[in-house]
């Protein structure tokens, strides 16, 4: 296990964040309606491990069906930077951070990372869905 602190931002520099992420321990691609069309590939952060550098104010919220997740966005340039929500099954509450996000991520480190597939789309999130290809 080997955390590490990096520091993300969106495109427009408005949102930065900072969030300590052991990427050994896995990231995710999930093949729901909303993380596949924005291309979502995360890692989990606890609260206590992630800090938003920027105003609250520049970030829009958005939610959909059961709103366990919350996708948070940049207001002014659009781009997805991380999510927060709270699931027990999964440890309890959690900042999902956008990966390609983050500014001081060695492109190696991301090839490296294992790769966890959720099946969102069918409401079966701990079974890999039957095409990752595309994620």
């Amino acid at each position: 296990m080997s955390t590490k602190a990096y520091q993300g931002s969106c495109h427009c520099g408005k949102v930065r964040f900072e969030a300590d992420i052991d990427l050994s321990a896995g990231t995710g691609k999930c093949n729901c309606t909303m993380c596949s069309k924005i291309r979502k590939w995360a890692a989990q952060a606890k609260p206590d491990a992630f800090r938003l550098l920027s105003d609250p104010g520049d970030l829009g919220d958005y939610g959909f069906g059961s709103n366990i997740q919350r996708h948070l966005f940049c207001k002014h340039c659009g781009v997805h930077t991380f999510g927060h929500g709270n699931i027990p099954q999964l440890g309890g509450e959690y900042y999902s951070i956008n990966l390609p996000c983050l500014d001081n991520l060695d492109p190696t480190e991301l090839a490296e990372a294992p790769v966890r597939y959720l099946n969102g789309r069918d409401n079966d999130w701990f079974h890999t869905p039957k095409e990752t290809r595309h994620l």
